[in-house]
């Protein structure tokens, strides 16, 4: 079996879009006969503190459904304060750069970016060793984080990333990048760069569709996920326009919003939005199995991003409504796979809702069915891991 090292931030049984979609694309590399190795820190997000079973060790080594996961020692931080996020990323980074200057590792290594500091160290030390570069860009940093008021544009922190960011397009070997607009950006740095498009499937490998719609029941949406600043899921609560309407909205998740989200709700009169912490994705999807809706936000249109959330969940068979701008609208209409909002307009998502409440629960099982085929046929992680194998990219 040839061996190939990936290189991730995050990875289960830590949560959310980030672990699942490495662990995914690990175990299909594993099935189409590859000896995976993960170096990833110590399980600790979305919280931000060591779970039990790696508190009090500097590393780890475990077997995941026969992928190698490394463990390496972190300061786990979920912090706003900019300094301690980057004492937070540098305690791995530097773990990382050690690790990979002295040890021995496979000649085709995958580096997930963002965290960016992450990459440029990993791709820096990779290039020194003449490694196979496989770069596996999800969003785009520093252009994100300007985006979402995290960075301020020409400050000196702005500049040293646009240095990493040019430095890692430039010595990977090729990238990989979840959407159209990623590859574009990434060919205004390096032109000649070779570049594939890879999306963020899900791999559910369910062939029958397993959702129950419930006749004389509010219809159902739901948000499941990260509870951070980029998904705008606090303000949503804030400007969500339920009154009148038999509709309810369900949140899962955790993370930085969390508490806010929770007292807000608690001092609503009219309870029409609940709350229900993080689960378990499998105990997850049990549940959202007589939901009806998944909404998809962002707080801003991010370029570049395409929330993984639109294949996860349109893979079950649930229709989308669709909030957060730029290529995702692009899918969601063309794969028709539910609604479209204009990003940050609440009159326009608000009216969406009017429209949604009018269904009825035969409507959208009819939608869900469809939802299902579509997503099934378009969004297929298997035919994606031969496409660019045949293509020689592992």
């Amino acid at each position: 079996m040839e061996e190939i090292l990936i290189i991730s931030n995050y990875y289960p049984p830590e949560k959310g879009a980030a672990a699942n979609r490495i662990e995914q694309l690990a175990l299909k590399l594993h099935q189409n006969n590859y000896n995976v190795t993960v170096i990833c820190p110590l399980g600790n997000y979305p919280k931000g503190e060591l779970f039990p079973e790696y508190k009090g060790k500097f590393s780890v080594t475990e077997n995941r459904d026969n992928i190698t996961v490394k463990r390496l020692w972190i300061y786990p931080s979920v912090s706003k304060n900019i300094l301690v996020r980057i004492v937070s990323i540098l305690s791995f980074s530097l773990n990382l750069f050690f690790y990979l200057l002295f040890k021995k590792t496979p000649q085709k290594v995958i580096v997930q970016s963002p965290p960016l500091l992450l990459s440029f160290i990993s791709v820096l030390v990779l290039s020194f060793k003449n490694k196979k570069i496989i770069l596996n860009v999800s969003d785009l940093w520093p252009l994100a984080a300007i985006e979402l008021d995290a960075l301020k544009s020409g400050s000196f922190s702005h500049k040293i990333s646009l240095f990493m960011e040019r430095f890692i397009y430039k010595k990977a070997s090729l990238v990989l990048g979840q959407s159209d607009e990623i590859i574009a950006h990434i060919k205004t740095i390096s032109p000649g760069k070779e570049c594939h498009l890879y999306r963020n499937f899900p791999d559910h490998q369910v062939t029958e569709i397993e959702l129950k719609t419930i006749e004389n029941q509010p219809i159902k949406i739901f948000y499941a996920g990260l509870l951070g600043v980029a998904q705008g899921v606090l303000e949503l609560c804030e400007k969500i326009d339920l009154n009148g309407l038999s509709i309810e909205l369900h949140l899962f998740g955790d993370g930085a919003e969390k508490n806010q989200i929770e007292a807000l709700i608690s001092s609503m009169k009219d309870q029409k939005i609940f709350f229900h912490g993080m689960m378990d994705r499998k105990a997850l999807h049990e549940t959202l199995k007589t939901f009806d809706i998944a909404i998809v936000p962002l707080k801003t249109r991010i370029y570049g991003s395409v929330p993984s959330k639109i294949f996860e969940y349109g893979s079950l068979g649930f229709p989308i409504l669709y909030f957060g701008g730029g290529e995702g609208e692009i899918i969601v209409s063309e794969n028709k796979l539910g609604w479209v909002a204009s990003v940050e307009d609440f009159q326009d998502l608000n009216e969406k809702l009017v429209e949604i409440s009018l269904l009825e629960k035969a409507d959208l099982d009819t939608m869900k069915q469809m939802v299902f085929n579509t997503a099934n046929t378009n969004f297929h992680l298997d035919n994606q891991i031969k496409d660019l194998i045949a293509k020689k990219v592992f």
